[in-house]
């Protein structure tokens, strides 16, 4: 039995313990979540979440609307790419979902409390419903490939300095995947954890090219292919491919600079006549009479709005060049 004294020194003991051990827990949860925050890119976080690898590499691959193995998931091929090339996360199913009840609630709105036309609606579903998450997604694809184009020459230079030094080319890729923040060091920390379950340095970077839809890893896809089969000096090759990189976005952001002017004037163009009939329609809303009832006012805006969006279409081909 113990006597009251060593009781309380036992009841001191077992405090003492629980704050440390408190305070320890604290700490190491304080410290993983410190560790995942500073991480660089997305596939360091996830690693750092006590995940092995493979689980790490197929949620990368699945959140991104692809397979465990990093094939497209569902059977329209070309909506498929486009969502994994956006770098949008999640299900693809639901993104779709979101627009799809937002443009639905959006022409109910308008037909029943509104007073709507049904195909003024219907057009409201298609433009919310259909074309904005394409045009959604499509302007997520170009900003990410954007910072993608941006990054790569600086990882092929990493990688050479890295074969150069001896290292072989597994090593260089983990490299880059621990050393560059997103969207460059998850892609190609997807690479390497594929390289490392078995797929070849060429398979790996062809299945890289299709998930992020940039010219220039085509150009690496096609180099490396070349090289293995027929030999070569790899550092040179990235060396000599990251200086091409580089001088090609130097020109596509010079013809952006002396574009800008055709840019804004086309804006300008296209946004003036819509500007200028709400400015009439809230402040005079009779000043065009009886014509809203005329059965040829929709045939008439359809035409005419078709024929600007297609002026529109050719001035932007005519100011952003492929390079």
């Amino acid at each position: 039995m113990l006597t009251g004294q060593a009781l309380l020194y036992f009841i001191y003991v077992l405090a003492a313990a629980s704050v440390i051990l408190a305070g320890e827990s604290f700490y190491l949860s304080f410290a993983g979540r410190r560790a995942r925050a500073g991480a660089i890119n997305r596939r360091l976080k996830r690693l750092g979440e006590e995940t092995t690898a493979e689980q790490s590499l197929q949620g990368l691959l699945q959140e991104r609307g692809l397979t465990g193995a990093g094939d497209f998931s569902f059977g329209a091929i070309g909506l498929n790419r486009l969502y994994t090339q956006s770098g949008i996360t999640g299900n693809p199913l639901a993104f779709a979902a979101v627009f799809l009840f937002a443009g639905l609630s959006l022409a109910l709105v308008m037909a029943l409390l509104l007073d709507f036309s049904v195909t003024v609606a219907v057009i409201v579903l298609l433009l919310v419903g259909f074309a904005l998450p394409i045009l959604v997604l499509r302007r997520a694809r170009n900003k990410r490939i954007q910072k993608f184009a941006t990054q790569l020459p600086d990882a092929l230079d990493m990688i050479v300095r890295s074969l150069r030094a001896g290292h072989p080319t597994t090593v260089a890729i983990g490299l880059v995947a621990r050393e560059m923040p997103d969207p460059l060091g998850t892609e190609f920390g997807i690479v390497s954890d594929e390289i490392t379950f078995g797929l070849s340095l060429e398979q790996a970077v062809r299945k890289l090219s299709e998930r992020v839809g940039f010219e220039g890893l085509h150009l690496l896809s096609v180099s490396l292919s070349i090289q293995s089969k027929t030999g070569g000096n790899l550092t040179e090759i990235l060396s000599n491919l990251s200086s091409v990189l580089r001088e090609r976005r130097k020109m596509r952001l010079k013809i952006r600079a002396l574009s800008a002017e055709g840019r804004v004037s086309a804006w300008i163009i296209s946004l003036f006549p819509v500007f200028m009939f709400c400015i009439l329609y809230f402040i005079a809303p009779t000043f065009y009479g009886d014509v809203w009832d005329s059965p040829l006012i929709l045939p008439v805006f359809l035409i005419f709005g078709s024929w600007a969006l297609l002026g529109d279409f050719i001035m932007y081909r005519m100011v952003n060049l492929d390079l």
